[in-house]
């Protein structure tokens, strides 16, 4: 599954102790698979630390959770449950969460909803009350609570290829000015080298690298000085 994070900047790797408390399903790193949603959240977030607000694509393989024996909840609309569970963690202050689930799924409580949620807390509001007022409006949260959950996600494909190009380029122009070599000759040495079969296998993560560091790895692999 395509999901996407809305953050003022792209996100690169993830760290869970930057996460914030007291949100709808507690601390941890939220997507949505929507990506108009991901938009207003970038833009807002973006607004917030004045820069433009950037959305970042990720891949989520729902297989892993199961293969790891995850424990997983998921919401799959507005409801009594939902909402006991949104307030539960919307009151936790503390760094520990209030829940044992490594990923959590279901609506958002966007902005008119935490309205309700909040009179609903003061006791303004009834359960009854709050969810017959509820307008369906599409929206759409996962959130990888755990270190173990973020297995799960990677950054996409598209990412991750666009980043190695960048890479590739930047050795290659190197190559060719450092040494005075061919545009021949650099393909040749650098892609035939041990240090582009590392780049290539994606598990390394030498794609998350700056290509200068990769580039001193191929130049201590090919003896250049």
């Amino acid at each position: 599954m395509k999901v996407y994070h809305g953050s003022y900047t792209e996100i690169d790797e993830i760290d869970l102790n930057f996460c914030e408390v007291g949100k709808d399903f507690g601390r941890g790193f939220y997507v949505t698979n929507l990506y108009k949603q991901a938009e207003i959240w970038a833009k807002r977030k973006g607004k917030f630390n004045r820069t433009t607000g950037i959305v970042t694509e990720f891949d989520f393989n729902e297989n892993i959770p199961k293969i790891m024996k995850l424990n997983v909840l998921k919401f799959v609309e507005y409801n009594d449950e939902w909402l006991e569970f949104v307030v539960l963690n919307r009151l936790n202050e503390r760094d520990q969460q209030a829940h044992d689930y490594d990923i959590i799924e279901g609506p958002v409580a966007d902005d008119k909803v935490a309205e309700q949620i909040d009179d609903y807390i003061a006791g303004s509001l009834s359960q009854k009350d709050f969810l017959n007022d509820l307008v369906y409006n599409p929206s759409h949260q996962i959130c990888f609570c755990t270190i173990q959950s973020l297995q799960a996600l990677q950054l996409s494909k598209e990412k991750i290829d666009r980043a190695k190009r960048l890479i590739d380029k930047g050795i290659l122009q190197a190559l060719i000015t450092d040494y005075g070599i061919n545009e021949m000759s650099a393909t040749d040495k650098y892609y035939t080298s041990k240090t582009y079969t590392q780049l290539a296998d994606e598990t390394t993560q030498f794609y998350k690298k700056d290509w200068c560091e990769i580039y001193e790895l191929l130049k201590q692999e090919l003896k250049f000085r």
